[in-house]
């Protein structure tokens, strides 16, 4: 047990000396967030830390003429009442300092957080899809996101540090010239306090790291039983109290964890506390002991018993302002590495701008796909083409690689094995901001904003977003616009329930707006992951009656569960275990009796 402990405090010690190693970068980013208002700050904790020493060399010698002039040894001199004075002008310039401090602190602790919160927005946006799909991406992301707002008190308690380090060594300095050994007394006191409390504030730490996916599954569980998308359910199937037990179960637990530290904290931080304050009044014992002895004047024994009770005070908070830093540089260490996360998906250092016209298409090329961690292949040497002008519908049961064809072809993921060519060259080789632009998709689980009508078809292409002509012709071809036309602020009518006043739509309403959004894109590939699969048949049916005009001199690229819609397509490709199984039209698949046959067939069975 002892020396668990023991390798516990070591290693303890060891992760915070090498977190101290955070903290230049953050202090670069605290410039970064605001200079004028961090220097500001930084001036006046230096002008407020020779408050304290200048109020009591003021304070002694007031104190001593007082005493001199009772003992009937001398009138008060002339300078008297102007030491009162200063000393009223040192307490008022003082209190202007520490507010003026506050002032600045507020204002940076909204800068700083505005600019953490900005850039892991900014960096977690940036990183591929495949971190998405790791829980530990998100345990990571969750960290960091609370230290965009967290570390603000790190960020003061350094400021505040180091104003108690000048105000230290000027009264460590006043009792130094009295006495060394009294300030030797008080820091050694004051050491074990600050062990003791470091030791603890790692093991809070190492709790609250260990306690990021149980607070994840928390907030999942709070989300489940308060949310429109969970309600019916939670009601109909009489979920309330499974899930309020099991987020019970799981707080009661965090609870226990934390309650336990938090007793063992408290029973060695008294007994720590003890031994500080002894030091602090056996030096003011000493003290005293001086002054009836006839050894020093009131008026001194007024000024160190000041000195050592801000010395003790200023040096304690400054052992544990230290420990603090050092141990929420630990938590930076979460924040440091979320910034360290580099995408892989990328433009090269010379990519070449994407092909506009694209002349020969995109090409599969023995391409082979599993996602990251898993051994499973959802493509095995796949072959395909995609040309210009061409239509194809792609089909399979689920989890035959329709959707990874999508992520591949619009580079959200690069092949494990194979290349994908864009007119003969490697997709790898184009600029990607580049080649998204000459891509529009519209993916299964499309993205319902709640942001204006007129937003949410305008996100497709935002340099045509304040485009009203445009936006109202990408409305007409996903027939969106009779949808809007309902609403009562037409284009400017806030969606979805989230914020005041905003209406919500069908599941096929919602679909015709995420249409608009992808034809308002001038894109020379149109990518749709079951465009229909919300709409009623009559506007299904209209929406296709006019696919062929909408996809003319585009490549399009359809997938969909219904055969009324792939039907339509030029070249219908059968997917089976991540490779093509067979192709060809509608009229000639359903005539070779083969596996695109078999499924007609049991759809059409379900409407005779």
């Amino acid at each position: 047990m002892y020396e668990s402990s023991r390798q516990t405090f070591e290693t303890g010690w060891k992760q915070r000396l090498k977190a101290i190693r955070n903290f230049p970068p953050v202090l670069r980013m605290v410039w970064a967030s605001g200079p004028p208002v961090v220097a500001a700050s930084l001036l006046f904790r230096v002008i407020a830390s020779g408050i304290p020493i200048a109020m009591l060399s003021v304070s002694r010698l007031i104190i001593d003429d007082v005493v001199a002039s009772h003992a009937g040894r001398q009138t008060l001199p002339h300078t008297f009442w102007w030491l009162v004075a200063s000393e009223f002008a040192l307490a008022a310039f003082g209190s202007i300092l520490g507010r003026t401090v506050g002032f600045f602190d507020g204002l940076f602790a909204d800068r700083f957080t505005r600019y953490v919160s900005v850039r892991v927005m900014d960096h977690a946006s940036g990183l591929d899809l495949a971190a998405y799909e790791e829980p530990a991406f998100y345990d990571k992301l969750e960290r960091a996101r609370v230290q965009a707002t967290d570390r603000v008190a790190m960020i003061r308690e350094a400021g505040s540090m180091l104003q108690q380090a000048i105000t230290a060594v000027t009264l460590a300095a006043s009792i130094l010239l009295f006495s060394p050994w009294l300030l030797v007394v008080l820091i050694v006191c004051l050491v074990p306090a600050f062990l003791g409390e470091s030791h603890f504030a790692f093991l809070g730490y190492s709790l609250n790291f260990s306690q990021t996916p149980v607070r994840r599954h928390m907030d999942y569980l709070r989300i489940l039983g308060a949310s429109k998308e969970s309600a019916k359910e939670l009601k109909l199937f009489g979920l309330k109290s499974f899930f309020v037990k099991r987020y019970s179960d799981l707080s009661d637990q965090i609870y226990g964890q934390n309650k336990t530290l938090a007793r063992r904290r408290l029973c060695v931080g008294a007994l720590l506390s003890i031994l500080s304050a002894g030091g602090y009044y056996g030096a003011y014992a000493y003290v005293i002991y001086r002054t009836v002895t006839g050894h020093q004047s009131v008026g001194t024994m007024t000024f160190l018993a000041g000195a050592i009770a801000g010395a003790s005070t200023n040096i304690q908070n400054i052992f544990s302002a230290f420990s603090s830093i050092a141990d929420q540089s630990l938590f930076l260490t979460d924040l440091l590495a979320f910034f360290g996360l580099r995408t892989k998906i990328r433009s090269g250092p010379n990519a070449l701008p994407a092909p506009r016209p694209i002349r020969l298409g995109f090409e599969f090329l023995d391409v082979t796909f599993a996602y990251p961690g898993s051994p499973r292949l959802l493509l095995d040497r796949l072959n395909f083409r995609l040309e210009p002008g061409e239509r194809v519908a792609l089909i399979g049961e689920n989890g035959q690689g329709k959707t990874t064809i999508v992520k591949l072809i619009t580079r959200l993921y690069d092949p494990t094995g194979g290349r994908i060519l864009l007119d003969g060259v490697d997709l790898r080789d184009y600029n990607i901001d580049d080649l998204y632009r000459e891509i529009s998709v519209i993916f299964q689980d499309f993205m319902r904003y709640d942001i204006s009508a007129a937003e949410n078809i305008g996100i497709g292409c935002l340099e045509d977003s304040l485009d009203l002509e445009k936006l109202q012709l990408a409305a007409r071809k996903s027939l969106a616009d009779g949808v809007i036309e309902r609403l009562p602020g037409g284009y400017q009518q806030m969606l979805g329930r989230r914020f005041e006043g905003g209406v919500d739509l069908s599941g096929g309403e919602w679909q015709k707006i995420a249409l608009a959004r992808a034809y308002l894109r001038d894109a020379q590939l149109l990518i749709l992951d079951e465009p229909t699969a919300s709409l009623d048949a009559r506007s299904e049916s209209q929406v296709f009656q006019r696919f062929a005009d909408l996809t003319a001199g585009k490549m399009a690229l359809l997938i969909s569960h219904r055969f009324s819609t792939v039907r339509m397509a030029d070249r219908i490709v059968v997917l089976e275990n991540g490779r093509i199984a067979e192709q060809g039209s509608h009229r000639g698949l359903v005539a070779m009796g083969g596996l695109y046959s078999g499924m007609f067939e049991l759809q059409a069975s379900n409407y005779r």
